[in-house]
């Protein structure tokens, strides 16, 4: 059964990832994931590093690695605002693998540091969730 069309927007800091319509939205939130028709309630949501998926049909699915970001729902249209978007197939496992141990290795060092303790979990979240993404 085919779903009406959304309009929805994917931007990075580098710029448009993704504008077209969909029939559905797959990320997750800081509360857990969500699955985003259209004509869905307003919603402001912190998103997790996932696999992003917006579905143009049920047959067919664009992907992303989504990092941490922000996503609005309103007016029958979502904008997604996330630190990265990658295709899986531009991932690079055994660079994502060197990168999450010196997430790891700046996590262990990181002390009392709050600041610096924040920043190597983020990191260290969003490169796991990217490397589990690339491995397929």
């Amino acid at each position: 059964m085919a779903h009406e069309k959304f309009r929805v927007e994917v931007l990075t800091p580098e710029g448009e990832v993704f504008n077209d319509e969909v029939e559905m939205v797959s990320t997750k939130t800081a509360v857990g994931s969500i699955g985003v028709l259209a004509h869905h309630q307003p919603i402001l949501a912190m998103l997790d590093p996932t696999e992003l998926r917006l579905y143009n049909s049920e047959s067919e699915c664009v992907r992303f690695a989504q990092a941490e970001g922000y996503m609005q729902v309103a007016d029958n249209r979502a904008l997604i605002l996330v630190e990265e978007a990658l295709a899986p197939g531009d991932l690079d496992a055994s660079s994502l693998r060197e990168r999450l141990q010196q997430a790891e290795r700046e996590l262990e060092s990181a002390g009392d540091d709050t600041e610096k303790r924040r920043v190597a979990e983020r990191d260290k979240a969003r490169l796991e969730t990217f490397l589990s993404i690339a491995e397929g």
